[in-house]
């Protein structure tokens, strides 16, 4: 369905076009008349589904561009996420000249004090600092027309229900709740009971929770050998831009070290870490100036980021749902992406979990070889080096080539070219992962359950899940890196109504 038959306005939909989107997403196309019309939602939907849009463009339809007052407040669990859904926010309602403002903790509040003195009329926030603005009388919500409550289980997850109770208990009792979560557990579903009014569910049917543009690999493996296996798939797959899941902000830190000590270009993000080093990581992620990310759940919750081709997980995840937010950063926007899970022995309850959810069987990779991985890094600088060449920007070199050749061999040159454009063996750069507590074993009836599964497709692509390179814009990246008082109980009896797509 086209954007222009949902009911939004020419400047709306002018944003549109400019941000590139065509077609609306399923969640858009059964959202968006509702919203408009004020009813409550409940819309399952992980990231990447076009949610923010979802909320964000009947919002600002609804926005009176003359009342200075928050008229909309969206609450997310992740500072990365807050930002993310103002930046897009911004963009949708610029036009209309909808002014949007975002709150986070661990960034000067003074200055968002400031900020909030231009009176937004949409604000964005993570709980425990729209709170703080709330304690601080710097916010007030008395003027709220919609309410949303985005990555609702990951809010859960992360204890935020206290703060998420007292920011309801400030807003009008007759407000529009929208509620946005990729689980339904029993506990958002009460939230639903508290503080909507009849709400629709609209819900992606399981079949869509993945892509079948993402092809799906694991490899049985001891933990103290997954990352020499790792770094060996990278190098035999040469991924254009690759996400690695941690289980621990100290996994997360030790990978990143050890992928940078053997030559890779990446860095770790974790909630540890100061948000103005968050943010220039992921800016340096975004514009391809580093190829690899390492990072837990929850600092990669809510990342939008197009042209990842590859996700590892170095740890399988201790539950299903984990492992669709996980792969759903890759195959996106009609690319391929591949995902690749590492699991140990005594994990293999939690692989056919996660394959009961998906119904897709993933795939067994056999981990490849030391000469294999020094092949594909040999490939890789192949393909570098006429990347290089086809910049035609070698003209004023020609002399210096010239000399060289002169007094060595062609030969020993390129060897030497090619040395320094690949990575020294794993066995020379010794790097040390700490051992995790295994995941307890799950109480299974049986090992496996085998009904559901959809048949493995037609893999157009090597016995390493290996990525076909693409066109990414003529960007040539060097493979040798230095090492250096609450209204609640007016709302109405709970009664969804399901609408699934």
């Amino acid at each position: 369905m086209k954007f222009s038959e949902l009911g939004l306005s020419d400047s709306l939909l002018k944003a549109i076009k400019r941000s590139g989107y065509e077609e609306a997403t399923p969640i858009q196309e059964q959202t968006i008349p509702m919203v408009l019309k004020g009813q409550d939602v409940i819309g399952q939907a992980q990231t990447g589904t076009g949610k923010t849009a979802a909320f964000g463009l009947p919002i600002i339809e609804h926005v009176d561009t003359d009342n200075p007052n928050i008229q909309a407040i969206i609450i997310s669990p992740t500072r990365e996420l807050a930002i993310q859904t103002q930046e897009e926010l911004f963009r949708l309602g610029k036009d209309k000249h909808v002014r949007v403002q975002v709150v986070y903790g661990g960034a000067d509040i003074r200055r968002q004090i400031r900020n909030l003195k231009q009176h937004p009329q949409i604000l964005v926030g993570t709980p425990g600092r729209l709170r703080d603005h709330l304690n601080r009388h710097t916010v007030k919500l008395d003027h709220i027309k919609t309410l949303v409550l985005d990555e609702a289980d990951e809010m859960l997850n992360m204890g935020f229900l206290d703060d998420i109770e007292a920011i309801i208990d400030q807003t009008p009792a007759d407000r529009q709740t929208l509620l946005f979560s990729a689980t339904m557990p029993p506990e958002i579903k009460k939230i639903g009971v508290k503080f909507m009014t009849d709400p629709t569910m609209v819900r992606i049917k399981a079949k869509e929770l993945t892509t079948d543009l993402v092809d799906q690999y694991y490899v049985k493996a001891r933990d103290y050998e997954k990352f020499d296996i790792m770094t060996r798939l990278i190098d035999v797959q040469d991924p254009d831009l690759t996400i690695v899941f941690g289980r621990t902000k100290r996994r997360v830190d030790e990978l990143s070290r050890g992928l940078v000590a053997r030559g890779y270009n990446a860095a770790g993000i974790h909630g540890d870490l100061s948000q103005d080093r968050r943010t220039k990581i992921m800016k340096k992620f975004k514009h391809g100036e580093l190829d690899i990310l390492v990072a837990t759940d929850v600092a990669a919750r809510g990342l939008d980021i197009s042209g990842v081709t590859h996700v590892y997980n170095y740890d399988i995840p201790s539950d299903p749902d984990s492992y669709v937010h996980r792969i759903g950063r890759t195959g996106r926007a009609g690319h391929h992406g591949v995902s690749l899970t590492f699991v140990t022995p005594n994990e293999m309850d939690y692989l056919r979990e996660i394959e009961k959810l998906t119904r897709v069987r993933m795939l067994p990779l056999k981990p490849p070889t030391a000469e294999e991985a020094f092949k594909g890094q040999v490939a890789s600088a192949f393909n570098d080096i006429d990347e290089l060449i086809s910049q035609d920007s070698t003209e004023r070199y020609q002399e210096a080539a010239e000399k060289l050749l002169a007094t060595h061999d062609a030969t020993d040159l390129v060897a030497a070219l090619l040395n320094e454009m690949t990575k020294e063996p794993a066995s020379d750069v010794p790097v040390k992962i700490t051992p995790e507590r295994p995941l307890p074993r799950r109480n299974h009836r049986n090992g496996r359950s085998g009904h559901g599964y959809r048949g493995p497709r037609d893999h157009r692509h090597n016995n390493y899940g290996g990525h076909h390179r693409h066109n990414n814009g003529g960007r040539s990246r060097s493979r040798r890196h230095d090492n250096h008082g609450s209204n609640h109980s007016s709302r109405h009896a709970f009664n969804i109504r399901h609408r699934e797509d």
